[in-house]
């Protein structure tokens, strides 16, 4: 038992850290931003700044989905769900989270194959500033792979425990 409970503080530690890794992501889209309106109003150059945001954002986007998972912020078509019986939520419930985790492990297996063979060849950004592109493309790779731990999760702990550990968090109800 001792085992489970490291296993389940450890997964609730990595969404922590995939949710601060993904603000930190924020953080810095609103610094380029900022950094290039500076260096427009003083007549310098930024190359890349559009580049290492949009960069930016992909990454924060994939590394908010576990968390965002975890908290109840995806969108669930939930009407359906509250219409059927115990039994049939259920089941139905294991058919989403079993073909959610299915589609997140394809796409982790593809992605993985498109980092490596960026790296591979040494693959650059059409941008000035001609980025390796399998550096940002890690970030997105490592936030898939944080979803699909996150679905298999809830997928496990649905068919063991009867519940997904869903949380829903209503606007400023947050940990303080």
């Amino acid at each position: 038992m001792g085992f489970v409970r490291a296993l389940r503080k450890g997964l609730d530690f990595l969404y922590q850290v995939s949710g601060v890794m993904a603000a930190l992501c924020l953080i810095a889209i609103l610094s380029l931003i900022v950094i290039q309106m500076l260096a427009r109003w003083t007549g310098e150059v930024f190359p890349g700044a559009p580049e290492y945001a949009g960069f930016a954002m992909c990454a924060a986007s994939f590394l908010a989905f576990a968390n965002a998972l975890n908290k109840g912020a995806h969108i669930r078509v939930s009407i359906l769900l509250n219409a059927l019986g115990p039994k049939a939520k259920w089941v139905m419930e294991i058919w989403c989270f079993g073909l959610g985790a299915a589609i997140a492990w394809y796409f982790v297996f593809y992605c993985q194959k498109f980092v490596y063979w960026s790296w591979k060849f040494n693959d650059i950004s059409q941008g000035q500033d001609k980025t390796l592109l399998w550096m940002p493309q890690s970030l997105m790779l490592i936030g898939a792979v944080i979803l699909a731990i996150a679905l298999t999760d809830h997928l496990v702990n649905l068919i063991f425990k009867g519940n997904h550990r869903i949380e829903r968090e209503i606007a400023g109800e947050g940990a303080e």
